[in-house]
């Protein structure tokens, strides 16, 4: 379980810097923030579970969460996104007042604030143009669905291997894998053997090194045109 604790002072800054609070006032944001919680997090912690009651949304300060949903047969994960430092999630619940629809677990130490539904919705009611941020933020949820989509629809499971590792490498060629082999076939919504043997044909052909958890892209160019 994370352990929650008092409010520290760069929450304000922090909700300021996210599209969804953006064009908040500084007062405002002082004001919520004075309703939030710092959690802690270590590795493999769940913050919340598919299927849970919701009362907050929450921002990541540092780390990295799984937004996941288990197989109730074998539990294996389809992780569905990734949540990274300045990240905000769980906004969904507070428009529909429906339950998680997915857990949030941790994949390394990780630091997320919490802030309760009911501030954010008198925030939004004295001040109704921040819901063109709320649209925003669901369209570009709306378009990531849509992409994931097309990938598992017109993507074999190398292609939806290479798009992934792009993804987790971010500008860098060297970089460490942030979550583990199983995670990563989550990721890519195939088994760890087949995510396994995509990885073996990339480094065979060259275009990718592996030591344990580090990774060297010497081809991007063509793991590009692969993950299309």
């Amino acid at each position: 379980m994370p352990n929650e604790t008092a409010l520290v002072p760069e929450l304000p800054a922090l909700l300021a810097s996210t599209d969804f609070f953006r064009d908040a006032s500084t007062e405002s944001l002082s004001a919520l923030a004075t309703a939030g919680t710092r959690h802690t997090l270590v590795r493999n912690d769940m913050l919340f579970g598919e299927g849970d009651p919701p009362d907050c949304l929450y921002l990541v300060a540092t780390g990295r969460l799984a937004i996941a949903i288990a197989n109730p047969i074998d539990r294996r994960e389809s992780v569905v996104a990734l949540m990274e430092a300045g990240d905000l999630f769980g906004e969904l619940a507070m428009l529909d007042d429906g339950p998680r629809s997915a857990m949030a677990r941790a994949l390394e130490p990780t630091v997320v604030y919490a802030v309760p539904f009911q501030p954010v919705i008198n925030l939004l009611e004295a001040d109704p143009r921040l819901l063109w941020n709320v649209t925003r933020l669901l369209a570009q949820r709306l378009r990531a669905m849509d992409e994931a989509l097309a990938d598992s629809v017109f993507l074999d499971v190398p292609g939806r291997t290479a798009k992934r590792l792009l993804e987790l490498a971010g500008d860098s060629d060297e970089f460490v894998l942030p979550v583990t082999q199983e995670e990563l076939a989550g990721m890519v919504g195939a088994s760890r053997e087949r995510v396994n043997k995509a990885l073996a044909s990339f480094v065979r052909l060259g275009w990718l090194e592996q030591r344990d958890r580090r990774y060297i892209i010497r081809e991007r160019d063509r793991l590009e045109l692969r993950a299309r």
